[in-house]
C-alpha cells in the first residue's frame, strides 16, 4: 500500500479550481500512474474527508519559447475530487 503523499503532488491552484471549491470540488496534481482508487484512498487518509467521486485527466504538453530556446511543457494527471455535502480541505 503506497503512503499518500506518494500519490498527491501538489494542489492546483487557480481561478477555476478556487471557484470549483465552493461547490466542493477540489484539484489536485496526481502521479501519472495513479488509479481512481488510490486517489480517492489518498485524499480521504490525507484531510480526513468523505470522497463522493474522483474525475481524472491526463494534461498534454504545449509548445513554449523562451527566445530562440523551443521546448514543450511536461504533462501530468489533474484529479478532480467532489467531497460529501459539507466537508471541505484548509489548503
Amino acid at each position: 500500500m503506497k503512503h499518500y503523499s506518494d500519490i498527491i503532488i501538489a494542489p492546483v491552484i487557480t481561478e477555476k479550481s478556487m471557484l470549483d471549491r465552493s461547490n466542493g470540488v477540489y484539484t489536485f496534481k496526481v502521479v501519472k500512474t495513479a488509479t481512481k482508487d488510490e486517489i480517492k484512498k489518498a485524499v480521504e487518509d490525507a484531510f480526513k474527508v468523505e470522497v463522493v467521486k474522483v474525475n481524472t485527466l491526463n494534461t498534454k504538453s504545449k509548445r513554449r519559447r523562451v527566445g530562440k530556446y523551443a521546448g514543450r511543457t511536461k504533462t501530468f494527471k489533474k484529479a478532480f475530487v467532489t467531497l460529501r455535502e459539507g466537508s471541505s480541505i484548509e489548503i
